[in-house]
């Protein structure tokens, strides 16, 4: 029998309450030993708050992600060590997002993060090396609460194949919007182009890392459910990206958390690649006199020019286009793919506002 939209609700915050509640216990568990020794107890102390501040903001979807698959495959009959197993994973994967978010703002040179200081802004540049004792938090927790599963390997390979990926993500992204002398190039900015790096900043790291991680704490091992995932899911995470792009050019930073700031950082994002598509010379132009400007007159510019290409009745069109894409894809797989699963994954996705 099919789950209801209020099924899926009432799972959700089920989950949630035990990922929340499991929180404070991870992180004693994490540092706990080194605060008690005198010699490691300021350094302890300094990773406790960065785990902490970096890590439970949010809205923790992503993480969920893992128990609710572990849940579907189950059918809803999951043992206490599975249930355990998926907020563990799910915290490792929070921790690993956490980490990567902290990079990214301090090499966007961001203010805020979900309505708060970036970390960077509140410890400055040590906040580099707690980024690298975090991303250790993971392969602590994996190692002490996994040693004696089947899948050990496939986590570890896995993190790491994913770390990556997003990594090499988030040097594209770098790269692209790099000035050379003072000059952007702004006609690397492609389609093509944005969509690489929102599949390998985006799609691997926030939408297969998690399905994935519960596909194992579930036991699948059928190689064509993980490829199939991975299709579908790479898709979602370039229209999850697309989103963001919007959010960042007409969000309202009081209810985003963040101020959109992709047009003075050149970033490669939706709204550029297909406003240079759409424009004339003329608008091509001032959008490479201005795209990348770090002053509100060059934004204001920008913003004018997609006013006038009517860029965000684009999105809303691309947004139809892709939510049906996406729902044509997970009905063409067969009786053995997780159908519903996936359909749940993509109403979350298309519902938010922020």
């Amino acid at each position: 029998m099919a789950r209801t939209s209020n099924d899926w609700k009432k799972k959700v915050e089920f989950y949630s309450e035990k990922f929340e509640n499991a929180f404070p216990d991870i992180v004693n568990e994490l540092v706990g030993d080194d605060e008690a020794k005198p010699e490691l107890r300021e350094a302890a102390a300094r990773l406790r708050k960065s785990i902490e501040y970096n890590t439970f903001g949010g809205k923790r979807f992503h993480g969920l992600t893992v128990i609710l698959t572990v849940d579907f495959l189950r059918n809803g009959k999951l043992s206490e060590d599975e249930i355990k197993k998926g907020i563990y994973l799910g915290w490792c994967f929070e921790i690993l997002k956490a980490v990567f978010l902290i990079a990214d703002d301090i090499m966007d040179g961001s203010e805020l993060r979900r309505g708060r200081p970036c970390w960077h802004k509140k410890v400055g540049l040590v906040s580099i090396n707690e980024t690298y004792l975090m991303e250790q938090c993971i392969y602590a927790l994996i190692e002490k609460h996994f040693k004696e599963e089947s899948y050990l390997f496939e986590l570890y390979k896995t993190f790491h194949r994913v770390s990556y990926l997003l990594v090499m993500g988030q040097e594209l992204d770098m790269v692209t919007s790099e000035k050379i002398d003072g000059e952007l190039n702004i006609d690397s900015f492609t389609e093509e182009k944005f969509q690489t790096i929102a599949k390998y900043k985006t799609g691997y790291s926030f939408f297969y890392l998690p399905v994935c991680l519960g596909f194992h704490v579930a036991k699948v091992t059928d190689p064509k459910i993980f490829t199939e995932a991975e299709t579908i899911l790479l898709e979602l995470g370039e229209y999850f990206q697309v989103q963001n792009d919007y959010f960042d050019c007409y969000g309202d930073p009081s209810v985003t958390g963040k101020i959109g700031c992709d047009i003075e950082d050149a970033k490669c994002s939706w709204f550029i690649t297909q406003a240079l598509k759409k424009s004339n010379e003329e608008q091509k132009e001032i959008l490479k006199a201005n795209y990348g400007n770090d002053d509100v007159t060059s934004v204001a510019v920008v913003k004018e020019i997609y006013e006038i290409l009517e860029m965000e009745k684009s999105y809303f069109t691309y947004k139809e286009k892709s939510h049906n894409s996406l729902q044509n894809l997970v009905q063409s797989l067969g009786s053995h793919f997780p159908k519903e699963l996936f359909q749940f994954f993509v109403m979350k996705v298309f519902g938010r506002n922020t």
